[in-house]
């Protein structure tokens, strides 16, 4: 029979246990302690699967150079044009040497979450009433996502709070971010983000982040953020803004109430059009590679464009030199346009390097399962392309790409 000392130690121990579940049912306790979890599991991961280089691109079939044009197609004067910023439909008087608009109610983000988080902010400005879970119930259900696309945060706005217009775009520039914020608009923006501590052995610091300008000023030469990880208000240098914008195509959102559409029309211009704008997109892409061809983000972003419109073996060969050239650690956690262009072009053995790659720094990767599953599904590896379908809807249920992925192989094994 157990001893008294035996249950006074059971009856401690359930108390410490009840005690540590109320603890962290306080939502500030909790994610202090998530935030130290996952530094730790990452930590781990970072030992038992050391970070390598990524892998360098394999060389292209000789067919395949052969019939595919040039990485610059474009002539010198469509070029030329079309690296300008677009001509607006409108005349604009001089822009104030400084504006700012209110800031929303400061969102500090959770872990993972600075998307949602940051789109919270960009809401609020517009009287949304909301906070960064809900949106990320929707379209991170998972805590531990640690990437969300613009695409998803598109969805959700254009889903859960149709009272709003949204409409992003790529190829933006500090003045037209100056103009939408003098006339009313916030700008949030995909960007370039370092930690502070590394996140495991001879981890670059390099992740992506989102973040929302509300104002500028010249004198300065800066612009205000709302910036979920590192405060409100804060005074971020232009130059530091174009440098972090680059790697992710100058993407720009857009929310405002449906009234203000021609506003906003006026105020892109040309790039209002879809199909204009990534073609503004792909000619500053394709100059700042003549302009330094050592710039691995300007490569990457003649790439991503050029899958844009369907050219998958001219963005292979376009990310083919950003990878000679250098990429971050954490470059395919957030950017895909490799895995569509290599898949499309047949080059099956360099999605499969760079998806597994992908998944030795973010093993939980929704998007690197799901492009995984392809490769072997191409290879005839049916059960392997499955698993992979299956695990990235583990990852989000809500991810149609991967229930489209999965019921196109169970039905076409």
């Amino acid at each position: 029979m157990p001893g008294k000392k035996f249950y006074r130690n059971l009856t401690i121990l359930v108390f410490l246990f009840v005690f540590l579940l109320l603890l962290l049912s306080i939502p500030a306790v909790n994610r202090r302690i998530s935030w130290r979890w996952e530094i730790m599991r990452a930590y781990a991961w970072g030992v038992i699967h050391p970070v390598e280089p990524p892998p360098t691109p394999l060389p292209p079939p000789a067919v395949y150079v052969t019939r595919n044009a040039p990485v610059n197609s474009l002539s010198t004067p469509t070029r030329a044009a079309l690296s300008q910023p677009p001509t607006p439909s409108a005349t604009f008087a001089p822009l104030p040497h400084a504006f700012s608009l209110p800031s929303p109610a400061w969102e500090r983000q959770d872990i993972n979450n600075c998307g949602p988080a940051a789109l919270t902010m960009y809401l609020r400005y517009w009287g949304w009433q909301g906070d960064q879970y809900a949106i990320s119930s929707i379209i991170k259900p998972q805590r531990d996502d640690r990437n969300v696309n613009v695409e998803e945060l598109v969805y959700y706005v254009r889903t859960h709070v149709g009272w709003l217009q949204v409409e992003y775009r790529v190829g933006g520039n500090l003045e037209l971010m100056k103009r939408l914020i003098a006339a009313g608009f916030p700008v949030m923006i995909e960007e370039s983000f370092y930690f502070d501590t590394p996140f495991y052995p001879n981890d670059d610091l390099w992740a992506a982040h989102y973040n929302l300008i509300t104002g500028y000023d010249d004198g300065q030469g800066i612009f205000i953020s709302q910036d979920s990880y590192h405060g409100a208000d804060l005074k971020v240098p232009y130059t530091k803004v174009e440098e972090y914008w680059q790697p992710f195509n100058y993407v720009y959102l857009l929310l405002f109430p449906p009234e203000k559409q021609d506003q906003i029309k006026a105020i892109l211009g040309a790039d209002w059009d879809e199909q204009q704008n990534r073609l503004h997109a792909l000619a500053i892409a394709q100059k700042q590679t003549e302009d330094n061809p050592q710039d691995a983000y300007a490569w990457f972003n003649l790439g991503t464009n050029q899958v844009y419109f369907e050219k998958y073996a001219d963005a292979a060969l376009a990310y083919d030199e950003a990878r000679k050239i250098g990429l971050p650690q954490r470059m395919y956690r957030y950017q895909f346009g490799p895995f569509f262009a290599y898949f499309h072009s047949g080059r099956i053995d360099d999605l499969l390097a760079l998806a597994e790659y992908a998944l030795k720094r973010t093993p939980n990767s929704e998007e690197a399962l799901m492009w995984r599953g392809w490769a072997y599904y191409r290879q005839g590896k049916i059960d392997l392309a499955v698993a992979d379908f299956r695990a990235a809807l583990e990852q989000n249920p809500n991810d149609q790409d991967a229930q489209y992925a999965l019921n196109f192989v169970l039905n076409n094994p």
